[in-house]
């Protein structure tokens, strides 16, 4: 009867197998397992337990007062932030809109400065036109009848108190014409001439007007009466003129610098 050998057997082979690895894993975790040397164990009872074991769990006694981790953040916060991330980019652009606004802001008050300064100026120039008018007007009614009028019996009076109403380069050309002119043809023919600004007959306020005025310049427009006197002339002529007087300003006042019969 053949002899029966069961080392060769699967099931055998199997088991054998199963049983070695088992005493293998066993083998690692003790060797996963830190042992303290013979020398240290005799130094106390605590020395294991100051060391752990490499592979085992430690475990920790949690606070008196529990853990205190942070807080989870809530889906309303999450919308806040969301919420406020537009604000933050207006806050950026703020500058930007500042800046123009105070650009724009400039530029409205230069151009109010400007239209007040021009307005100022219109109001002051108006105001200082209308006093020319007035004081221009004056004195071309009361200069007329001086620098029209002369008597041959006192020439050089009559001449000099007309130059006294003239101004610039008119009084020089007044000054000539009666020297050479006038004076000589009213001493020859004894001439007496007397100028009166017209008025109506029942009364009233002499016939002058202004023109044109300026804060510098007016020029009036009056009716003058003049009733001449010579030997040329049987009795007493009048002659009814329109003169036109331009009158400037002065460091004096207001003078005559031009004369013109129309």
């Amino acid at each position: 009867m053949p002899k029966t050998t069961t080392a060769g057997a699967p099931g055998t082979s199997t088991r054998r197998t199963l049983t070695a690895a088992a005493r293998a894993a066993a083998k690692r975790a003790e060797r996963g397992t830190a042992s303290v040397p013979a020398t240290e164990k005799e130094s106390g009872p605590c020395a294991t337990a100051e060391r752990p074991l490499a592979g085992r769990t430690v475990l920790i006694d949690a606070p008196k007062n529990g853990w205190q981790d942070p807080p989870e953040p809530s889906p309303e916060a999450f919308e806040e932030e969301q919420e406020d991330a537009p604000e933050e980019g207006n806050k950026r652009s703020t500058p930007g809109r500042r800046g123009l606004l105070t650009a724009l802001l400039g530029v409205l008050l230069v151009a109010g400065l400007v239209a007040a300064a021009v307005l100022g100026w219109q109001y002051w120039d108006a105001r200082r036109t209308e006093t020319a008018r007035t004081e221009a007007l004056a004195a071309a009614k009361k200069a007329a009848p001086i620098v029209l009028s002369y008597d041959y019996r006192r020439l050089d009076k009559d001449f000099a108190a007309a130059r006294a109403h003239l101004t610039g380069d008119f009084r020089e050309e007044y000054a000539k014409t009666t020297k050479t002119v006038v004076g000589p043809t009213a001493q020859k023919y004894r001439g007496v001439v007397k100028a009166t600004v017209a008025a109506p007959a029942s009364g009233g306020a002499p016939a002058a007007s202004v023109v044109s005025a300026s804060p510098e310049k007016v020029v009036v427009l009056l009716f003058v009466n003049q009733v001449t006197e010579s030997t040329q002339v049987s009795g007493a002529r009048v002659d009814l003129n329109r003169v036109r007087l331009t009158m400037s300003r002065a460091a004096e006042g207001w003078k005559v610098s031009g004369v013109d019969a129309l």
